[in-house]
């Protein structure tokens, strides 16, 4: 047995490989994506056969591994929860026709939210697709669950989902591993076998299977009865009040306990859907009010048959947005046993580190692009040839700090800037409204849904500029490949990557240029060409690829052609670089007499010549001319 510290996504990865999935898929979003690459890691280290795929998108990944289960085997997908929406189809499909090899659905939910357009709850949209739910409240039950989420969903041949949440996603924990145990990597003895009243049912057995499903539910739920996953925490404790929690939100309400130097009963749920009612009730009959701490929303009290005394979310006893942290629910806690007579400590008093902190000098910075990135090239070369008239639907991804740079007007979901570029340009036809439509989208996620809606915008004969902005890699959660990349999550090599100029084409695009938007002017001339065609007589949508590595992923370019700089004497430091370049690596002295250039973090990019119009930053000569002499070393010198 060896003992390793590892992060909650990869506890869950370890369950995944050792309860012998042979098929995992994913598509990366914080706060899941360390789970696929988790897999890679354990399944080298424990010398396992797992097939693992970054994919398209979650639909894709979702049916993919779907398709493994129906030939008999062990699959798992993870996303995160807003990825279950993209795979929203064949979640509720799969739960009508069920499963053959056991199958696990991994959506990361983001109370807060931390990085996330939503922080809904992944519970509620398995609720309405009436399937199972395993509620994790750490990396170590995680785990576990994993296994017992499997053979779950084999004994009633229905997809389960494990819900784990971004603190338990991130939380570190320290645990054994065996790596003696033999590798099961064996051949099973399965194979997909054809079922017409199953795996194509039309809507005469869709119905059966929906009763059939309800069955599965009443049954499963008479399990979570009876299972250890659910069980109550101070049991022999004479209270008033009650508390029933899952999730990571369990771990907190024992915190929050601590603090107050008092403990009640709380009824822990692992498995919140379906609902162990026969032991919520009995619980629940016990106290005269009952507490249900949960996150980010209601799947547990909106189970409830009775919510008379029963205090959450719904009457805001709980906030209803936002994370259930230490202080918020210990705060309320005290509120609450105050007015019932129950002694308990102070929550903790901040207030003396909160005026230490509030008195430290630390400037509030909001997130930026870094330093070097071509995405701040590009939307700087955006916005100084189309003006503040511009209208810029964006997308999700790290350009949407583009909104820094006032070049991204709109992000809604995934693809949504070429639909919304798409709608706006319909609406302004009706408006007559003649402002400029410049689109961005990532490279990963034109890949992901940006094609049907460039195919859609060409059919319906939109006209504006679409900028693709390729960094070549899935940069914002850790560097996953894309099917325009050789290789795959495991590091082999791609059968056949795909062309990203390609695909544009294929989707109706006559004008598709591609541009280094380090190169400025160059840039510049293109986005003026395209949206000249865009409104030309013949013209439809202009894409323009923007198209170099993200410098975290490949600096190899940037590494060749270094362009330091430095801002000359004359900088009276009028902010206007910081403001429309917005680069980290420049920052207003300490006086605010001029802006000064932090050599630790600068790359050389040289991107922000063009950004004083005064004239005042310059190539720095001499550091260029000392690296020039600098002989090039090889790994034998």
């Amino acid at each position: 047995m060896s003992i390793q510290t590892i992060l909650g996504n990869e506890a869950i990865a370890l369950g995944v490989v050792e309860q012998g999935c042979r098929v995992v898929t994913a598509y990366p979003g914080t706060p899941s994506s360390e789970i696929l690459s988790g897999v890679v890691k354990f399944k080298k280290q424990l010398n396992r056969n797992i097939y693992t795929e970054w994919s398209t998108n979650e639909k894709v990944a979702f049916e993919v591994a779907l398709a493994a289960s129906w030939s008999g085997l062990r699959a798992a997908v993870a996303m995160k929860q807003v990825g279950l929406n993209v795979a929203s189809d064949p979640l509720f499909s799969s739960a009508y026709t069920g499963v053959k090899g056991g199958f696990l659905i991994i959506p990361a939910d983001d109370p807060g939210p931390h990085s996330s357009q939503t922080e809904q709850d992944s519970r509620l949209l398995a609720l309405t697709a009436k399937v199972p739910v395993f509620d994790p409240s750490s990396p170590e039950e995680a785990r576990e669950m994993v296994g017992l989420a499997l053979e779950l969903s084999e004994r009633y041949r229905t997809p389960v989902i494990l819900r784990p949440t971004t603190r338990l996603c991130h939380a570190v924990q320290s645990l054994e591993i065996d790596d003696l145990i033999p590798p099961e990597n064996a051949i099973p003895e399965v194979k997909f076998r054809k079922d017409p009243k199953r795996w194509t049912a039309t809507p005469k057995f869709r119905n059966l299977l929906h009763k059939e499903l309800n069955n599965k539910l009443l049954e499963i739920e008479e399990e979570f009865n009876k299972s250890t996953l659910n069980f109550v925490l101070y049991d022999d404790i004479n209270s008033s009040i009650g508390i029933i929690a899952s999730g990571v939100a369990f771990h907190t309400v024992e915190q929050s306990l601590a603090e107050l130097g008092n403990q009640i009963p709380i009824l822990k749920i692992g498995t919140p859907h379906p609902l162990p009612r026969k032991i919520v009730e009995e619980f629940s009959a016990r106290f005269d009010k009952v507490l249900v701490i949960e996150e980010p929303d209601v799947c547990i009290e909106i189970q409830l048959n009775s919510r008379e005394k029963v205090h959450g979310r719904f009457d805001e006893t709980f906030p209803k947005a936002g994370e259930l942290t230490p202080e918020v629910v210990t705060s309320i806690l005290h509120t609450i046993f105050n007015k019932a007579g129950i002694t308990v400590n102070s929550p903790p008093n901040d207030v003396e580190l909160e005026d230490l902190v509030s008195s430290l000098p630390l400037p509030i910075r909001r997130p930026r692009l870094c330093p070097g990135c071509s995405h701040r090239s590009a939307f700087y070369t955006i916005k100084k040839e189309f003006g503040s008239k511009g209208i810029y639907p964006g997308d999700i991804g790290c350009y949407t700090l583009g909104m820094n740079l006032r070049a991204v007007d709109t992000f809604v979901d995934m693809g949504a800037s070429i639909t919304m570029a798409n709608g706006f340009y319909q609406a302004n036809q009706i408006l007559n409204d003649k402002r400029p439509i410049i689109a961005t989208i990532g490279d990963s996620t034109f890949l992901h849904s940006g094609i049907p809606s460039l195919i859609n915008a060409v059919h319906t004969g939109a006209r504006f500029v679409l900028v693709i902005l390729d960094n070549r890699t899935t940069a914002m959660t850790g560097f996953q490949p894309t099917p325009a990349n050789t290789e795959l999550a495991d590091g082999s090599d791609a059968a056949q990557n795909v062309s990203i100029v390609d695909l544009v084409r294929a989707c109706g695009v006559d004008y598709v240029k591609e541009v280094d938007p380090y190169n400025q002017d160059e840039f510049q001339e293109l986005l003026q060409a395209a949206f000249e065609y865009s409104q030309s007589l013949s013209g439809s949508v202009a894409v323009v690829i923007a198209d170099r590595p993200c410098v975290l992923y490949d600096p190899t370019p940037l590494n060749e052609n270094p362009i330091p700089v430095v801002i000359t004497e004359e900088c009276d430091g009028c902010r206007y670089c910081l403001e429309v370049f917005e680069c980290p690596a420049m920052s207003l002295s300490s006086d605010k007499s001029r802006v000064d250039i932090n050599q630790k973090i600068c790359v050389d990019c040289g991107q922000c010549l063009d950004s004083c119009y005064k004239g005042f930053i310059l190539p720095d000569l001499t550091s260029i001319i000392n690296k020039q002499e600098v002989p090039s070393l090889t790994r034998s010198d």
